[in-house]
């Protein structure tokens, strides 16, 4: 659901670039919790100044986001890939699959960035503008391939429908450190395909 290049570590400052900052913050938000890590804390162990932090990022609670604008891009891509002939939600699953996939090594990182998003109180409010412009782009996929416009119900529904299997899926996903990600997004999208197969006009 977000920007994943998790190879940054604390202690050897990466290029100046909102990935990077993002995994130091990361490092700090497991090592010292989130509350406790401040902007200064970031930017010192990032090797860059306070200012230049805030040229990447509007705030702390941005930092586990870390390229989102990237993220969203990347996602938009992979839905104009689908094929014409696939169907709406077959092409939605296939996108989120794409999207939510990473390397093993990047896994362990991975789950503590999401982990901070799902469950650091200071986060929700933040989170739910960073989800609005992810439901956005489902939106405008389905609302273009069934040409209507993007704030109609139905593609509004649809990036609902699919926000929440992605959710649902990241939520299993912490709670079982045996589970795989892309067995739970399989089949936490069985709604998603009942909701997303349009009923006949009455």
């Amino acid at each position: 659901m977000v920007e994943r290049d998790l190879s940054g570590t604390v202690g050897r400052p990466p290029a100046a670039s909102k990935g990077g900052i993002s995994d130091v913050g990361i490092a700090l938000f497991a090592e010292r919790g989130f509350d406790a890590t401040s902007i200064d804390d970031i930017a010192e162990a990032a090797g860059i100044a306070r200012r230049t932090f805030f040229r990447y990022f509007p705030s702390k609670n941005a930092v586990p986001w870390g390229d989102f604008d990237a993220s969203l891009a990347l996602l938009r891509r992979l839905l104009d890939e689908m094929p014409i002939s696939m169907s709406v939600p077959d092409a939605v699953m296939a996108a989120l699959l794409q999207f939510n996939s990473f390397p093993d090594e990047e896994r362990d990182v991975h789950r503590i960035r999401m982990r901070l998003i799902f469950e650091v109180p200071a986060l929700q409010a933040y989170s739910m503008v960073m989800y609005q412009g992810w439901r956005a782009v489902i939106a405008d996929f389905v609302a273009d391939r069934e040409g209507l416009g993007p704030e109609e119900l139905y593609p509004r529904t649809a990036g609902w429908l699919a926000l929440g299997v992605a959710i649902s899926a990241y939520e299993q996903w912490l709670s079982d450190d045996g589970s795989a990600l892309p067995d739970l997004l399989r089949r936490a999208s069985e709604p998603l395909y009942r909701g997303l197969r349009r009923l006949p006009d009455a």
